[in-house]
């Protein structure tokens, strides 16, 4: 199916907002998208048309099974040319989402698919999320929110709860990134800030916003 720049940009909206609430509203789409919920519903319209969506009334939208498709290929061409700019021609991680963005609506299966065998198949970019395979299938990890850890438990950072530039700059200039292992040593009632221990490194104290955002594996 051949889709344009914009309609795979609301696909992959729709896609990431109902992994979190479900059935998508108008407002969430244009709210996430930065444009007016009157180009939304033109949009959702079209989609519709195309049997890519499906449409309940008053309760908003979700994708059908072909659009779920859709969405997971380019999802994997996103994560993909992630892992591609991060490990092969060292950009940073809080570098790469912008020109990903681009690279994702390039058409060619061939491509995307000798890319994956190039890279050696990886199961998560290098923000921690998990590539979907040719087959849509992603990989699993039981992960946790740092901030509901007990004290003095080692864990592992798998993955970030954002990939906003600010957030990857601030966990690069603490050298906290995906496989650094650390435990928190204790938790200040006054701001919930939380003290940690970086393995080799000094002990440092980060805040509450910062600890909710880092998602966490057991050693």
């Amino acid at each position: 199916m051949n889709l344009t720049v914009s309609e795979e940009n609301y696909i992959k909206a729709i896609f990431h907002l109902q992994q979190a609430e479900g059935n998508v509203s108008t407002n969430q789409l244009a709210a996430s998208l930065h444009t007016k919920p009157a180009s939304v519903t033109d949009m959702l319209k079209k989609l519709t048309h195309k049997s890519l969506l499906e449409y309940e009334p008053y309760q908003g939208v979700r994708l059908g099974k072909e659009g779920k498709k859709q969405a997971l290929s380019i999802v994997r061409k996103h994560r993909l040319w992630e892992f591609f700019l991060v490990d092969k021609l060292q950009f940073g991680w809080d570098e790469v989402h912008d020109v990903a963005e681009e690279l994702e609506h390039i058409s060619s299966k061939k491509l995307v698919d000798k890319l994956d065998a190039y890279l050696g198949f990886p199961k998560f970019d290098p923000h921690g999320d998990p590539i979907p395979d040719s087959n849509g299938i992603m990989a699993t990890i039981r992960q946790f929110n740092l901030i509901d850890v007990k004290p003095k438990v080692v864990v592992e950072v798998c993955s970030v709860g954002s990939q906003s530039a600010e957030l990857l700059e601030l966990l690069r200039h603490k050298n906290i990134g995906i496989g650094t292992e650390l435990q928190i040593i204790r938790k200040f009632e006054f701001d919930h800030s939380v003290e940690i221990s970086v393995k080799n490194k000094p002990t440092i104290t980060i805040s509450q916003q910062l600890a909710q955002a880092l998602f966490v594996k057991l050693v």
